[in-house]
């Protein structure tokens, strides 16, 4: 792995000119935090070599380069999924990519469901938590000492200084924020009744099909994180209506702009 990730990174520092210090990870309908960016290279996934490409609407698939609230940054718009047959390992390939790159905080969001009965469509959680129910870890298999250690520990997996940051920000722009547990899970079908309420259950407040595999990544790695949840809908008994794809790219989109604003001025305090 760790001399795919190096070739990786060779192709890519031919190509940019400067050193990223931040990276963001860009879901579902959540594009539009590029058009706050100072672009200065758009590479396509399908140009790097080892990288996964997006097949998932709504992921633009392609890595940016360029500047945002006076710091450099690289953003994935488009992630790539379990559910759309990538090993766990290749899932985390562009998080490792982006550590050698020389990033030492990484941004996640993504669209989820909301599962707590005090959660409305359109709000955003700040992920303090994780739940892996993926049935999967992309640490399986031989570890490599010089990515991290076997054994990482996962109890202060989101940042709490930067959590904290978000939310002064959030109230000097008079934005709500929730703030619970993700919880993730394979997909790519949405939930049924029972497992909305399965998942409830066991603690978590919002579930989806992506972050915990590049948080695991993030960390092994000693990585800072912060992760952001969009809930573009709702797992709780009497509001559980159909749900498409395309619904979830509107809601998380409608909601885009809140989260820029609080990204763009969290990205300027982070040294």
């Amino acid at each position: 792995m760790l001399d795919r990730i190096k070739e990786t990174v060779e192709f890519l520092q031919a190509r940019i000119s400067l050193k990223p210090d931040i990276g963001i990870i860009l879901g579902t309908g959540l594009g539009g935090l590029v058009n706050e960016i100072e672009i200065l290279h758009t590479i396509p996934y399908t140009t790097i070599p080892n990288f996964p490409v997006s097949t998932v609407d709504g992921h633009n698939g392609q890595l940016i380069f360029g500047k945002m609230s006076g710091k450099n940054i690289v953003a994935m718009q488009g992630r790539f999924h379990y559910y759309e047959g990538y090993s766990m390992q290749e899932v985390a390939f562009p998080v490792r990519v982006m550590k050698l790159l020389g990033i030492h905080f990484l941004i996640v969001s993504n669209a989820s469901g909301g599962v707590n009965p005090s959660f409305e469509v359109g709000d955003l959680m700040i992920i303090e938590d994780h739940i892996n129910l993926m049935k999967d870890n992309p640490l399986i298999g031989r570890n490599d000492d010089k990515l991290g250690t076997r054994f990482p520990d996962m109890g202060h997996a989101y940042d709490q200084e930067l959590i904290e940051k978000v939310f002064t920000i959030a109230v000097n722009h008079d934005i709500h924020l929730q703030k619970g547990i993700y919880a993730a899970v394979s997909g790519p079908t949405f939930e049924t009744p029972a497992e909305y309420r399965y998942i409830r259950t066991i603690g978590a407040d919002a579930v989806g099909m992506s972050t915990v595999p590049e948080v695991i990544a993030a960390r092994h790695m000693g990585l800072r994180v912060f992760a952001f949840s969009v809930i573009s809908d709702l797992g709780v008994p009497g509001k559980i209506v159909e749900i498409t794809h395309q619904d979830v790219i509107l809601a998380a989109s409608n909601v885009e702009p809140k989260m820029t604003k609080i990204l763009k001025e969290l990205i300027g305090t982070l040294d």
